[in-house]
């Protein structure tokens, strides 16, 4: 198959899926014939993001997989046409998230002796609600209790590949703990 088709099935591929497609995904887009090899869909996407450079959309890489998203210089632009308001999250329910990324794999009492208060119950539901975090094993201590993990629908939400892709927690520390919120806040929107 020439290039230019198979940048071309690319393309309309990202733009139908409802989530982000993996390599795996992409190669199944060309049946059983022999299908390209994941050097030749790199290479084909690579093309693609270059076509989108300077677009009012851009193909982003994320833990999913790759997708189309607008760029950030057009969101404030676009914010108003959606009227559905984006979920507020408490102080409580953001610190919580941020605990469990940092320090993950995290039980509930580890996270209550740093942050010094106790963690409802709901908050941990509306997490795992939401698809951010997940139970991933019990801690090997009397009363077993859950260990917390984030998961790929949280790197996929806040527009990360990996982990690594957090800002330093050492930054974090001396920042003010206010705006560390409102920044995770805002990356939500």
């Amino acid at each position: 198959m020439p290039e230019p088709d198979r940048i071309q099935i690319l393309e309309a591929a990202l733009f139908s899926a409802r989530e982000p497609m993996s390599i795996y995904r992409m190669r199944q887009l060309f049946g059983d014939a022999k299908p390209p090899s994941e050097g030749m869909l790199r290479e084909a996407l690579d093309r693609l993001a270059e076509l989108y450079a300077d677009r009012a959309v851009q193909l982003v890489e994320v833990a999913g997989g790759f997708r189309f998203q607008v760029s950030e210089t057009f969101a404030p632009y676009l914010a108003h046409l959606n009227d559905d308001k984006p979920g507020r999250y408490s102080r409580a329910t953001l610190e919580t998230l941020a605990m469990i990324a940092y320090r993950q794999p995290v039980t509930r009492g580890e996270i209550e002796s740093v942050r010094g208060v106790a963690v409802n119950t709901q908050i941990i539901r509306t997490l795992e609600e939401r698809g951010w975090i997940t139970v991933v094993g019990y801690k090997e201590v009397p009363g077993r209790p859950a260990l917390y993990a984030t998961t790929t629908q949280f790197l996929d939400d806040f527009g990360l590949k990996t982990l690594d892709d957090l800002p330093a927690a050492e930054g974090l520390i001396s920042a003010p703990t206010e705006d560390l919120l409102d920044q995770l806040d805002s990356s939500n929107e």
